[in-house]
C-alpha cells in the first residue's frame, strides 16, 4: 500500500499546469495531508505551517481535492473516506514521530524521529536517506534499524545501545520499535527543517517498494 499512496502523491505533484512554475514538493502535499488529518484546517494556516505562499497552497488543496483526497468547505479542509483511508494506510506503516534531544550522534538542534514499521529489510548502507534529507535544507539523517533486539546504525555501530546510549534510550522509550522497524532521524538547525528532512528521508526509504 505505501507505494500506491507514495505513486499518487508524487503523480499529483508531477501535474502540470499553466502559469508559474511550481514552489511545492511531494513532501508538502505530504505534510498537507498530515496536517488535515489532525483536524479540519483552513488556507491561511496550511500557508504558514508548509512554509509556501497561498498561491502554492490553493494550488496543493486544489489538486488534492481534484484528487479525492480531501473536500472544503468555510471551515477548512478535510480528509475525505479515501483520503482518511489511505492515510490510515500509511499510518500504519509510518506509526510514531517524535523529537529526539541533541546528542553526540545528531549534534543539530532539532532532530525528528520517526518510526517506519517492518521495513529494516529496506534499509541499507542509510546514505540515500542521508542525501534525500540535505537535498530538502537539513544537515542529515541517521537510519537505525531494531534487529534481534538491538539497535543497529549501518557502518557505525552494532549496538547503538552501548555506543550512544542516551539516544538509543530515547528511541526504546518514545518509539518502541520492534524487530525489523526503522528509524529515520532528520537533523537540522530548524525545527521545520529537520522535519521535512526526516520525511524525504523516509520518502526514500520506501523507494519503489
Amino acid at each position: 500500500m505505501p507505494s500506491k499512496f507514495k505513486q499518487l502523491l508524487e503523480s499529483i505533484a508531477r501535474e502540470k499546469a499553466p502559469g508559474p512554475s511550481i514552489t511545492f514538493s511531494v513532501l508538502h502535499m505530504l505534510r498537507a495531508m498530515e496536517l488535515i488529518a489532525e483536524k479540519t484546517v483552513g488556507r491561511s494556516r496550511l500557508s504558514e505551517e508548509l512554509k509556501v505562499g497561498e498561491g502554492a497552497v490553493r494550488t496543493i488543496i486544489g489538486r488534492l481535492k481534484s484528487s479525492g483526497l480531501i473536500t472544503t468547505s468555510k471551515m477548512g479542509c478535510a480528509l475525505t473516506s479515501k483520503g482518511l483511508k489511505i492515510w490510515n494506510e500509511y499510518k500504519l506503516i509510518f506509526r510514531k514521530k517524535v523529537e529526539i534531544e541533541k546528542g553526540e550522534l545528531m549534534p543539530a538542534n532539532f532532530n525528528i524521529a520517526i518510526l517506519v514499521k517492518n521495513y529494516g529489510h529496506k534499509a541499507k548502507s542509510g546514505i540515500e536517506q542521508r542525501d534525500a534529507a540535505i537535498k530538502v535544507g537539513a544537515k542529515g539523517a541517521t537510519t537505525i534499524i531494531f534487529k534481534e533486539g538491538r539497535l543497529i546504525i549501518p557502518s557505525v555501530s552494532n549496538d547503538a545501545a552501548k555506543d550512544f546510549p542516551n539516544i538509543a534510550n530515547q528511541i526504546i522509550k518514545l518509539l518502541q520499535p520492534e524487530e525489523n522497524d526503522v528509524i529515520v532521524i532528520g537533523s537540522a538547525d530548524s525545527l521545520d527543517t529537520a522535519e521535512y528532512g526526516t520525511m524525504a528521508a523516509t520518502w526514500a526509504l520506501l523507494g519503489d517498494c
